[in-house]
């Protein structure tokens, strides 16, 4: 799959078919672009679990965080990562073993060898893209 542009199409059919957002990378300081995407997500509609290993067991934005994706009980829809390009890779193989329908890199994260193992799995992969600037973009 080609990496950007990516058609309102596509964007507009994953947004319509999540429901359940894992993000990981998840900060507990409000300034922090994770945070505010988190509680943009929530603002319009979607469930977002945090996964941080150093916040596990908190509450952050109203939602237990997960120390990994294997922990969560439930069934995610699209992983949206908050780390660099190289940590995502690990990311990108967690979310392949709990088989989420989209996985999401945010702004500046791109790891071609990752995308192509996702893309492999049937995996839907968005690089160097946020959804809090994608979303606005669609109307919604």
């Amino acid at each position: 799959m080609s990496h950007g542009p990516y058609s309102p199409e596509l964007m507009r059919d994953i947004f319509d078919t999540t429901k359940i957002i894992a993000l990981v990378g998840a900060s507990n300081k409000p300034e922090r672009d994770s945070h505010d995407v988190m509680a943009y997500l929530q603002a319009k509609g979607y469930r977002v679990i945090p996964v941080n290993p150093g916040l596990a067991g908190q509450k952050l934005l109203g939602e237990t965080v997960y120390a990994a994706l294997a922990d969560i009980p439930e069934k995610i829809d699209m992983v949206d990562i908050f780390r660099n390009s190289e940590a995502a890779g690990e990311t990108v193989d967690e979310a392949i073993a709990i088989k989420a329908k989209t996985i999401w890199m945010q702004l500046g994260v791109v790891n071609d060898a990752a995308a192509a193992r996702a893309e492999a799995a049937d995996i839907t992969v968005i690089m160097n893209r946020c959804p809090k600037i994608e979303i606005p973009k669609l109307h919604r």
